[in-house]
């Protein structure tokens, strides 16, 4: 996330039945910024990813699309519950990826980290911006 200009990271938490994890974030809000996403990015650290705040909960649907990254997208409720999960997905890929169940946001991390954390539907993250 090095060289995003005025980019805010935040702390947020993922509580599994393995511990708790935390990562820092980048948190995407307006629609532009969702949008772009990490688009073009070409690396992620282990311990980063990236909060999308879609403003209210609702079926999602996410796209590799210019994202040279595989990716683990977290699906998550208002409330902070993991409701979907898409592990691995394919770098740059225009397939429409859906959250099968209502979202508020969704986090993404690097490919392999939900499996390294052990991460199950259900399981719950910690940021203000769920649980309001």
């Amino acid at each position: 996330m090095a060289g995003e200009a005025g980019a805010k990271i935040e702390h947020l938490d993922i509580v599994t039945a393995s511990g708790t994890h935390p990562f820092l974030v980048e948190v995407m809000r307006t629609e532009s910024e969702r949008e772009r996403g990490l688009m073009f990015r070409r690396t992620l650290a282990a311990d980063r990813g990236m909060l999308f705040d879609f403003e209210t909960e609702k079926p999602v649907q996410m796209w590799m699309k210019n994202t040279y990254l595989p990716l683990d997208m977290i699906f998550i409720s208002r409330t902070g519950r993991v409701v979907g999960l898409a592990e691995n997905t394919e770098p740059l890929s225009e397939a429409i990826i859906s959250s099968g169940a209502p979202a508020y946001g969704v986090l993404e991390v690097n490919a392999g980290s939900a499996a390294r954390i052990g991460l199950k539907i259900g399981d719950s993250v910690r940021h203000p911006l769920f649980g309001k």
